[in-house]
């Protein structure tokens, strides 16, 4: 990853080191806690708020290899400043005075040191990179080096509203450019504020990486379907279906969280949608109460996030063994449970943004393969960060045989 080329100021490495703190020890979440610090000095550049939201992202990412390289665990102020200087050192980044005590030969020297040991290289806990090895074998490697890449910003076009050639104008009269990559997607080259801009306000486009916009197509919705997402979260994919099926038809939003629910409300009444329903699942009722009535199925299931590990690099810190296990089973309830809304006649995807086969096609074998299941695959998707250069994502559609 290349950083920006700015000199850094004493404010900005104070805000970078009290957001990583805070990611890092308090266990805050990375987005949320750069936002608060880029809401605290307005005066900042776009290119500033850029470079300093980048090099917390970098200290989260590689946390465990900074404190290698560094030689330590950091207890102060001053133990943070000398892991963002040692980022900074390696990326022959110009430093401030404040860096003074740290030479660039020790740095250099301590990294080549660690660079044969692949957990600490690429800055993640052992028992991850175990289970990584045991899932995917060779292609654990390439996988986890892509992951720890900076992502992409990918917008989807509303086509409820607009259509990309008119988007990219209207942007560039915000001064933020993108290269089309797709009919509905593009990848930001040039950002500015987006969330600033009028196309934004008139809900031309949804923030939304190029692999999760591959999820809604592969259910082959058409208009005037009744279509169920069943873990509908804020809505990305709901919208996206929504668009799709040219506003006609019926979407049912199910989630278990309220929160979620409101926010997909405010983006559905902002991209121009109409045919979205939420409903909080309060119980196994909500869902018994839907036996039978979706043509098309959409299970987004709850899963370990691995595949988008480049945007939420601190899911690597906050994820156990434990919770993978619970997300396993939680996956396996769900795939039973909720397959009964569908349609004997209609199709059901089942998706994750994972890249493990324990989230991925075994869970889909394990359920085809189960006591009571009438479902065969018609088509399934693997898409791995190294090879699309985008977001990990698992997608199988099932049909009854």
């Amino acid at each position: 990853m290349k950083t920006n080329r700015i000199n850094i100021t004493s404010e900005q490495v104070s805000a970078i080191c009290t957001a990583a703190a805070q990611v890092l020890q308090d266990n805050r979440f990375a987005d949320h806690t750069i936002e608060r610090q880029l809401k605290a000095h307005p005066h900042w550049s776009i290119e500033e708020q850029g470079f300093v939201a980048e090099q917390v992202y970098a200290m989260v990412r590689y946390y465990r290899m900074l404190c290698a390289v560094a030689g330590k665990t950091p207890a102060s102020t001053l133990d943070w400043e000398d892991l963002l200087g040692a980022w900074l050192m390696l990326k022959n980044h110009p430093l401030g005075a404040q860096f003074k005590f740290l030479t660039r030969n020790e740095i250099n020297n301590a990294y080549h040191t660690i660079y044969k040991v692949r957990a600490v290289r690429e800055s993640i806990p052992d028992w991850l990179d175990e289970l990584g090895f045991q899932e995917l074998g060779e292609q654990w490697e390439p996988t986890l080096k892509a992951l720890n890449e900076a992502p992409s910003l990918v917008l989807r076009v509303n086509r409820l509203k607009t259509d990309l050639s008119t988007l990219q104008q209207q942007l560039q009269q915000a001064d933020i450019s993108g290269k089309a990559i797709a009919e509905d997607a593009l990848v930001i080259e040039r950002r500015g504020k987006l969330y600033h801009t009028a196309a934004f306000r008139n809900g031309w486009f949804e923030v939304q990486d190029y692999s999760s916009q591959q999820v809604a197509p592969f259910l082959e919705v058409e208009p005037g379907m009744r279509v169920i997402d069943a873990c509908a979260g804020n809505g990305g994919k709901a919208l996206h279906l929504a668009s799709l099926m040219q506003n006609k038809g019926r979407i049912v939003a199910l989630d278990t969280d309220e929160k979620k629910l409101e926010q997909l409300r405010v983006r559905a009444r902002r991209a121009g949608v109409s045919i979205i329903e939420t409903r909080l699942i309060e119980s196994t009722k909500t869902i018994k109460r839907l036996a039978q009535s979706a043509d098309r199925l959409l299970l987004d299931v709850p899963c370990s996030g691995l595949g988008v590990l480049r945007r939420n690099p601190d899911t690597r810190w906050r994820l156990s063994p434990e919770h993978l296990h619970d997300l396993n089973v939680l996956q396996k309830q769900i795939l039973s449970a909720y397959a009964k809304m569908c349609r004997a006649d209609g199709k059901m995807v089942y998706a994750t943004c994972s890249i493990l086969p324990s989230e991925n096609q075994l869970q889909i074998d394990a359920y085809i393969n189960g006591v009571g299941s009438n479902y065969n695959v018609e088509a399934s998707k693997h898409i791995f960060p190294q090879e699309a250069g985008f977001d990990g994502f698992y997608m199988a559609r099932l049909v009854e045989h």
